[in-house]
């Protein structure tokens, strides 16, 4: 169980438990909900109702249960960790690696090999903010409780948690910088997905850092953060990541995977005010791709 609580302030005398966790808290409707019901809701050391105003000096909780789950995953458990405190995992994933697991995914993945490293813990969940392709290598977040994840995923798409990407890319974009604005939707009823009029706005700011005989170092920043939107921006512009084995070519040289690399992120700490930023270095062998 995870509990956070809140003492009230001057200011916040006479408030209403709801907007304390809508608006203190940052609760979402679903969550506040969720917790009323199970009980998790509580001012004083008593279950409070939605409507109850709170007065200066009392205290007020709210009480998540973990409801986990006992895996049976195989492996060594390698995980490479950028970066944690008590709220965060910032988790430097290798590919080719999917970062959780599915019906249609059965082997290893970051999910297990977390699971693994932290010991086989009982009622363990898997939390991501973010998620990398199984192809797609570097930084993403996990957090260690629901509600670190959920303050953390509500600032996704925003100035205050920044991601960005290196790529390797078959081809040169017409312009050195700028922004592939295309909206981007499902392709029929698998995994694919395309530019069509119909799709969700998608915005990827991109910059040629290094251009090679065939090939160029591509630095991206994620404005929105749809399905493969890195992949299906730059294979719309003409320069497919390289080994892109879905919207470009394979590679030899990168068996189950493709040059994209989660380099940085950046994001304001929603539990201390702190900025964190972490970086990961470009990938090895990538050197070689753009001498071809």
């Amino acid at each position: 169980m995870h509990t956070v609580r809140i003492r009230i302030e001057k200011e916040q005398d006479g408030c209403t438990v709801k907007h304390m966790a809508l608006k203190v808290a940052h609760l979402s409707a679903s969550s506040f909900r969720s917790l009323k019901f199970s009980g998790g809701v509580m001012l004083d050391g008593r279950q409070a109702r939605a409507d109850e105003r709170v007065r200066e000096g009392q205290e007020l909780s709210f009480s998540f249960q973990e409801h986990g789950q006992q895996l049976q995953a195989e492996g060594e458990g390698r995980v490479s960790i950028a970066w944690e405190d008590e709220h965060y995992y910032v988790i430097d994933k290798q590919a080719p690696l999917p970062t959780m697991r599915s019906a249609h995914q059965t082997g290893e993945t970051l999910e297990d090999a977390l699971y693994i490293y932290l010991g086989r813990p009982e009622n363990y969940l898997f939390r991501p903010v973010n998620r990398l392709d199984k192809g797609t290598s570097g930084l993403m977040v996990v957090a260690k409780n629901a509600y670190a994840q959920q303050r953390l995923q509500s600032m996704l798409h925003g100035e205050i948690f920044i991601r960005e990407y290196v790529a390797i890319c078959d081809g040169t974009p017409e312009n050195e910088e700028g922004t592939v604005d295309l909206p981007i939707g499902k392709m029929g009823e698998g995994i694919r997905r395309k530019v069509c009029s119909n799709g969700k706005e998608a915005r990827t700011h991109f910059r040629v850092l290094q251009k090679g005989k065939k090939r160029s170092l591509i630095h991206l920043r994620l404005e929105t953060g749809r399905t493969h939107q890195i992949r299906v921006h730059m294979a719309a512009v003409g320069c497919p990541v390289t080994g892109d084995y879905l919207y470009g070519e394979e590679h030899p040289a990168l068996p189950g995977r493709f040059a994209l690399h989660s380099c940085r992120i950046r994001f304001l700490h929603p539990m201390t005010g702190e900025w964190i930023e972490i970086c990961s270095r470009i990938p090895d062998g990538w050197d070689a791709l753009m001498e071809e």
